[in-house]
């Protein structure tokens, strides 16, 4: 057994903790601030119990809230110009998985030292970077607690910065921050981080018996609380164990790369526009279909802890776990099918030539998926 593990250095869950931030900053030697969001986060007030406390504090702090979904090349550009100009010695990132995505590679090139195109890949951010925090106000990517920041560089291609150098120095989780979560955000990144600790799981490179155990716990926490918070968004207990969740099936995937349910679900979003947690969502079961001869005992254990009482062989157990999670997607609300985002048949040879570009994550997959594979996973997702 050899493996390394990598986490991020202090996690704090704590109802109503983003009040601290700038307590915490502080505390850290920051003095100028650069907070990186999105509009979505400031029009929700979501900040409005941060920001009075790094005023009392007499700490400078400047907002770049022009984040997107699936970030591009030229918003990460933007705002490490920003920081830069203000001279940030601190970076927070505040909100979904795309502000941390963006305020990680900040952190990390807004020294000059290095360029984004340089540091695509595994083990090629080198450093140093700016003091980090993040923030999370959904539960779902984890990005708190990975070493990776994913980059759309076309309409067609995303790509991956793997670092530990991007794990940052605190992620804070106040669960507090999810309470006014639409539901049907609530559902596709809370089964986005059940995506997240499935392939976690089952990888065929860097399984562990750590992240194992991160992500059986993962999968208890979210499994048992998706639906109260999808139903019941005021639900604080169930918030909290949904935040704890992503987070706990975050550092399993950091460790245990995800495979092919990302590999598929990269082009969705970078063609048509579909949130990550969605595109997940929407090309899970397909893909566990694909894979369950080859992985049917792993299934068989996972589906053990999201639907108790399973019966029959461990084949028998992955098949009824694979149609219970291709169907939970539409007990929760959400689409089922890539023909309600205008998918039509015609689009999938696309679709599957970009699929194979994701090398680095289809590699994890527990059964090869080649060209022909995807064509026929994004028919059955049609």
């Amino acid at each position: 057994m050899q493996f390394n593990f990598y986490s991020t250095h202090s996690i704090i869950v704590e109802r109503g903790g983003s009040a601290s931030l700038a307590k915490r900053v502080l505390e850290r030697g920051g003095k100028s601030v650069l907070i990186v969001t999105d509009v979505g986060v400031l029009s929700a007030g979501l900040l409005e119990k941060s920001l009075p406390q790094f005023a009392a504090l007499n700490l400078i702090v400047h907002i770049f809230s022009d984040v997107q979904a699936d970030p591009s090349v030229a918003v990460i550009e933007a705002a490490i110009t920003i920081a830069q100009e203000c001279k940030a010695d601190y970076i927070v990132g505040f909100g979904g998985g795309s502000s941390m995505d963006v305020a990680k590679l900040v952190a990390l090139l807004a020294s000059g030292k290095e360029k984004l195109v340089d540091i695509y890949g595994i083990g090629m951010a080198k450093g140093p970077r700016l003091p980090l925090i993040l923030v999370p106000t959904t539960a779902g990517t984890g990005s708190e607690v990975t070493k990776s920041s994913v980059v759309t560089v076309s309409e067609s291609e995303k790509k991956g910065v793997l670092s530990p150098i991007l794990l940052p120095d605190l992620a804070l989780l106040d669960a507090e921050l999810t309470l006014r979560l639409p539901a049907h955000i609530t559902a596709a990144t809370g089964i986005d981080a059940m995506v997240h600790a499935i392939e976690a799981f089952t990888t065929k490179h860097l399984k562990n018996p750590i992240s194992d155990c991160m992500a059986r716990e993962a999968l208890r926490l979210l499994s048992n609380n998706i639906h109260k918070a999808v139903e019941s968004g005021g639900d604080i207990i169930a918030r909290e164990n949904m935040l704890l969740g992503a987070c706990l099936a975050g550092i399993a995937f950091t460790n245990a790369p995800v495979a092919g349910v990302h590999a598929l679900a990269y082009p969705l979003g970078a063609r048509f526009h579909i949130p990550h947690g969605l595109s997940n969502s929407l090309m899970l079961a397909p893909v566990m279909r694909f894979n369950i001869n080859v992985a049917h005992s792993m299934y068989s254990e996972l589906g053990k802890i999201i639907k108790p009482g399973l019966q029959g062989s461990t084949l028998e157990q992955a098949e009824e776990l694979t149609d219970y999670l291709g169907d939970l997607a539409g007990q929760l609300g959400l689409p089922q099918h890539l023909t309600e985002f205008g998918i039509a048949e015609n689009d999938i040879d696309q679709l599957a030539s970009d699929a194979m570009l994701q090398t680095r994550l289809l590699m994890n997959s527990p059964r090869e998926i080649n060209l022909s594979d995807a064509v026929n996973l994004y028919r059955e997702a049609l």
